[in-house]
């Protein structure tokens, strides 16, 4: 495992770490894009050194910012997918509906408890988590194989993590089978 200790933006290296992971594995690459441009720049990688990895992007939801509004640009999805992207566009696993409950009563409930859990190795470390859970439930990757799974803090990418995910309904059911790369 690479463990990033300065702050910087460690986009490149992550995405490097997991194309090279992916392509040694024979499988995909589940990655976090809010706005689209961490996706372009796996892509974009993945173009330059001729690797041939399926990808699946998972966006946040609507109204994540502002109702009825997604920040994943419409012009930016229609690239991806021409270039034979899949996107997933779905509640967030590890909040959800769930959310609503905590922010109303101001207490926290076993799925946030999960997510802060998985926040204590990074965000981006959860985030694949979630993401790769969230493009199972959505049927954009195989059932019961490893895929790997790229998330961030903030923007960019700077955890990548190998991890066979389980759907939604059976979440505990996921394993993490290696951490590639975390910020310290």
């Amino acid at each position: 495992m690479i463990t990033f200790k300065e702050k910087k933006d460690h986009t490149e290296e992550t995405l490097s770490i997991a194309i090279e992971k992916a392509r040694e594995l024979g499988t995909s690459i589940v990655i976090a894009s809010n706005t689209g441009r961490t996706a372009e720049r796996l892509v974009g990688m993945l173009f330059e050194t001729g690797a041939q990895v399926p990808v699946v992007v998972v966006t946040a939801v609507y109204g994540m910012r502002e109702p009825g509004v997604n920040q994943f640009p419409e012009e930016k999805r229609k690239e991806l997918l021409e270039k034979g992207v899949r996107i997933v566009t779905a509640a967030h696993a590890l909040s959800g509906a769930e959310r609503a409950f905590s922010n109303k009563f101001h207490g926290q409930g076993p799925i946030e408890i999960m997510a802060h859990t998985l926040r204590m190795f990074s965000q981006g470390v959860k985030v694949g988590v979630e993401c790769a859970t969230m493009a199972l439930d959505a049927g954009a990757i195989d059932y019961s194989r490893p895929v790997v799974a790229v998330g961030g803090t903030g923007g960019g990418a700077d955890s990548a993590i190998v991890l066979t995910p389980s759907y939604t309904h059976s979440i505990l059911d996921t394993r993490v089978h290696e951490i590639l790369c975390k910020p310290y």
